[in-house]
């Protein structure tokens, strides 16, 4: 049996960190962005993301990160208030710097594509010197964003969270969530990713992400299990290889591997599955479920989300997962 023991007795359930942006989703889907002319303002951000699935689902969340100070900063803030997240720990930055906009172009159910803006952006702005260690010390569980890792001073932000989750016996979760627009090069991604990995407990990436760990070891094997055994020798307890419509494959330190079948859906867009995923499949971690059990979650939650225009407004509460998960079984869709 995986050997994952969540501390008890904590003000928070989970603490994400990172990335806070918002996301332009295009009214008039199928069609190219070049002809879109109008869009729905959300928030997003994989942990943001992540969070707020969790908060829906009932669990006492916080943040920390860093937003501008300006329009889109302020809607950040409020709306995690009203999903309930706690928003003690993010911090405007003075600086001058924007919000990072996530524009999405929704061509077909199967061809999604995001333009992101990352230049000079707010989330990348937070310092050491914000993370609070008593914050961390009174949750159960921490979540890293990949994103969070691209630039300095919110690389270094991550590693002091990091130490202070390790003292204080917080289970900690790495999402590798790359994204290429603030990386210099696949060499530095890999160098901090791997740095990160080696310090958590739970890891969660898509195939090409793990891949892209393991450009400085040679010619990539591509191999979920050889993966799977470098993290958990590491000291990782769990790693998720997620394969989008494909399902996802968990591996566990005592050896075990499980695979995660998805549920059908009418694909609205792509993008927000594996965040949804995530979120529900560490509800499921939380609750001491079975594998097999959280897989099952994470992907009835995903097949709501891909069924809604938007992604965190979209995260379903535990009845919505239920409800779908109980018509599967009756009726196969």
């Amino acid at each position: 049996m995986i050997d994952l023991q969540f501390p008890k007795d904590r003000a928070l359930d989970f603490i994400g960190l990172g990335r806070l942006c918002i996301d332009l989703n295009a009214n008039e889907i199928n069609r190219p962005m070049e002809e879109t002319r109008t869009f729905t303002k959300y928030v997003g951000g994989s942990p943001a993301n992540i969070t707020i699935a969790l908060a829906k689902l009932g669990m006492k969340t916080g943040f920390i990160g860093a937003v501008a100070n300006d329009q889109f900063g302020r809607f950040i803030v409020r709306y995690l208030q009203e999903c309930h997240v706690n928003t003690d720990q993010i911090v405007v930055d003075p600086s001058g710097s924007v919000t990072g906009l996530a524009f999405t172009e929704i061509l077909s159910p199967s061809e999604c594509s995001i333009l992101m803006y990352r230049d000079n952006v707010a989330d990348l702005k937070l310092e050491p010197s914000h993370v609070n260690e008593a914050y961390i010390r009174d949750a159960k569980a921490l979540l890293i964003s990949g994103t969070a890792l691209a630039r300095s001073p919110s690389r270094e932000a991550v590693f002091a969270a990091l130490d202070y989750a390790r003292k204080h016996r917080v289970v900690t979760i790495f999402d590798i969530d790359y994204r290429p627009y603030t990386w210099k090069s696949a060499e530095e991604t890999a160098i901090y990713c791997r740095l990160v990995s080696e310090k958590c407990d739970v890891i969660f990436g898509g195939r090409e992400e793990f891949d892209l760990m393991e450009v400085l070891d040679g010619p990539l094997k591509q191999d979920d299990q050889a993966t799977a055994d470098t993290w958990i020798q590491k000291g990782a307890k769990l790693v998720v290889i997620k394969r989008g419509g494909d399902g996802s494959t968990a591996y566990t330190n005592d050896g075990q591997r499980y695979e995660g079948a998805t549920f059908p859906a009418k694909v609205v867009k792509t993008f927000g599955a594996g965040d949804s995923f995530a979120g529900a499949f560490i509800y499921g971690l939380m609750q001491g479920w079975s594998i097999e059990r959280c897989q099952q979650f994470g992907s009835a939650s995903a097949s709501i989300v891909v069924s809604s225009h938007s992604s965190s407004d979209a995260m379903p509460t535990v009845e919505q997962i239920e409800a779908r998960i109980e018509r599967y079984n009756t009726s196969g869709n």
